[in-house]
């Protein structure tokens, strides 16, 4: 890659000039990320140890939350750690490598999503036939779907990436390395390599929000028949889902279902769904379950014991 460019180190422009206020920044968000890792790593620790979530839901919550893990640890170390930066740099294949993993683990999220949803389809549309369906072979060939999805994709994004010739401005206006930033430094047209981004991307995070949508459509149909007290435990177990389906898809079809733009909104949504949303997504599922909360009550008591 390095032979065919003129570039090899790039300039990151970052979400904010002034010095001061990247130093807010930074006090913020170091304990927002450091708050991801810890809240998603418990409960990672917890389904693995605790008996009383081995069902299936509970195996794609742990799998969800490496994901958020691996998928902010991507880009966020890098970002916060440029806040205190003058001059924030990253070498061609460093951005490179950055664009990879962020949308291998942005996909496999987003596939994850999705079969979650089904396994809530399942379970109150065919609540007799659940564990039947929802097998340990399927659990896991789901799981590993999601993570061969996500890397497909991330590989047909690089493929397009490491073809384009960089041999003049070497400054990304953004926080982090993403294609589109990247397309704009090209000393070439990238017009079809941003429609095959757009329609990669974007069609994945469409189809995938349109199945979610009628997932859920399926299931409220299927819920009037059933009693006050058997809705309100159906729709409290899919409460959490669908807030985390929303603050992540809601972003990411911002982003990516549209032509690429210059405006400044586009770096703070960005900002939103790989900071804030991994952080949310722990909290809103220990708060919303009644189950993990015990589970995570009973391993803090072994553990002081």
């Amino acid at each position: 890659m390095a032979s065919a460019n003129n570039v090899t180190g790039l300039i990151i422009t970052g979400l904010f000039q002034d010095p001061e206020v990247q130093r807010v920044c930074f006090a913020v968000f170091l304990p927002v990320y450091l708050a991801t890792v810890v809240g998603n790593g418990l409960i990672v620790l917890t389904v693995k140890v605790s008996k009383s979530l081995h069902s299936p839901m509970y195996f794609f919550l742990s799998h969800l939350s490496l994901v958020e893990i691996s998928y902010s640890s991507t880009v966020v170390p890098k970002f916060i750690t440029d806040l205190l930066s003058k001059i924030k740099t990253i070498s061609l294949e460093g951005c490179v490598a950055q664009i990879f993993f962020f949308h291998f683990f942005g996909v496999a999220e987003t596939f994850l999503l999705t079969v979650m949803a089904y396994d809530r389809y399942v379970a109150i549309c065919k609540p007799l036939h659940y564990m039947g369906i929802m097998s340990r072979q399927l659990c896991w060939a789901l799981v590993a779907g999601c993570w061969l999805g996500g890397f497909f994709h991330s590989i047909i994004q690089i493929l397009i990436a490491i073809q384009l010739p960089f041999c003049g401005p070497n400054v990304i206006d953004h926080y982090f390395c993403d294609l589109h930033p990247l397309f704009k430094l090209a000393c070439t047209d990238t017009s079809v390599e941003g429609a095959v981004v757009l329609a990669n991307s974007g069609l994945i995070a469409l189809c995938s929000f349109l199945l979610l949508v009628t997932s859920y459509t399926v299931i409220l149909v299927n819920l009037r028949n059933r009693s006050a007290e058997g809705r309100r435990r159906a729709l409290s177990t899919c409460a959490s889902h669908i807030a985390v389906v929303t603050l992540f898809f809601g972003p990411a079809i911002f982003l990516y279902m549209r032509p690429p733009s210059t405006f400044t909104a586009d770096k703070r949504v960005a900002v939103f769904y790989m900071v804030v949303t991994p952080m949310l997504n722990p909290i809103i599922y220990t708060l919303r379950n009644a189950e993990v909360k015990v589970a995570l009550r009973s391993l803090w008591g072994k553990k002081e014991n």
